[in-house]
């Protein structure tokens, strides 16, 4: 990644504490969420956080006045996905926790998480990138990214597969590759804008133990919804848009059909298929 010129940039990395995919996933209460007792930093969004932080260090680095700041929203609990992510390298992190938040959609989640962005632009400066997952491995809607930048009203690049930060004419502007089934485009955007990344953006890095030591000293801010000047009303289950109606768990898998080979083996698999409609 090159740079012609040393225009520092604010970057915010949206991170998310989802359950591990390793476990079954199980849906509790009576508002059918799911539970996140088994919960880990959701691995797409490790691809947001590598962009984040090689476009940081190709104009110098925290030294140099850049800035890669990690925020999540959730429990308690969530604060893990920010602390991982300071071990990768972010350079400091934003927990957004509010009981309020519980039940959230995806239009509570951008809302809310919209004017977590504003408080740290308040706090830091202008907020120059936001940079999200292409999807949260927990919802899979990718409604978020979208919806965040018409809240913000940034310009909104998504699905990038390669990401990059071009000055042009002494203003910073921002590249992306998409790769689409037939085709690929490359397509620009000015600065403040929003960019969702997918897993074939880059390689992300480990955290090290140079880089779990050095997240110890890394500040996190805990906000709660009163300090970004959010009503409870419009976010958690009250203010969803959209709600899980019944959910019950998925009946195991049926035992498969076994064919014994006496010699007409050939003959029973090919009846299956046919009963089947598979040729």
């Amino acid at each position: 990644m090159q740079e012609s010129a040393t225009h520092p940039l604010n970057i915010v990395v949206l991170v998310k504490h989802v359950p591990d995919a390793q476990f079954d996933r199980h849906l509790t209460g009576p508002g059918h969420t799911l539970n996140r007792a088994e919960s880990i930093l959701s691995e797409l969004d490790e691809y947001a956080l590598e962009a984040a932080l090689q476009l940081a260090e190709a104009r110098g680095g925290e030294s140099a006045g850049n800035r890669v700041t990690a925020l999540a929203m959730g429990p308690a609990a969530a604060v893990n996905a920010v602390k991982k992510s300071l071990q990768i390298g972010a350079y400091a992190g934003v927990h957004l926790a509010d009981d309020a938040l519980a039940g959230s959609d995806a239009a509570g989640t951008s809302l809310a998480l919209a004017a977590a962005v504003r408080a740290i632009a308040e706090s830091q400066g202008p907020v120059d990138l936001v940079i999200t997952g292409m999807a949260s491995t927990d919802g899979e809607t990718s409604l978020v990214p979208a919806q965040l930048a018409e809240r913000l009203q940034l310009a909104q690049v998504t699905f990038a597969s390669e990401l990059d930060v071009v000055d042009v004419d002494g203003a910073p502007v921002v590249k992306a590759r998409r790769d689409g089934d037939s085709f690929t485009e490359t397509v620009e955007a000015p600065l403040p804008a929003l960019v969702s990344v997918t897993d074939q953006a880059n390689s992300p890095r480990y955290p090290n133990f140079k880089g779990i030591m050095a997240a110890k000293k890394k500040p996190v801010t805990v906000l709660t919804l009163a300090e970004i000047g959010v009503d409870p009303a419009q976010v958690g289950h009250d203010g969803a848009w959209t709600a899980v109606a019944a959910s019950a768990p998925r009946p195991p898998r049926s035992q498969g059909t076994i064919i014994t080979d006496d010699g007409t083996a050939g003959v029973q698999l090919v009846d299956y298929l046919a009963a089947q409609k598979l040729i």
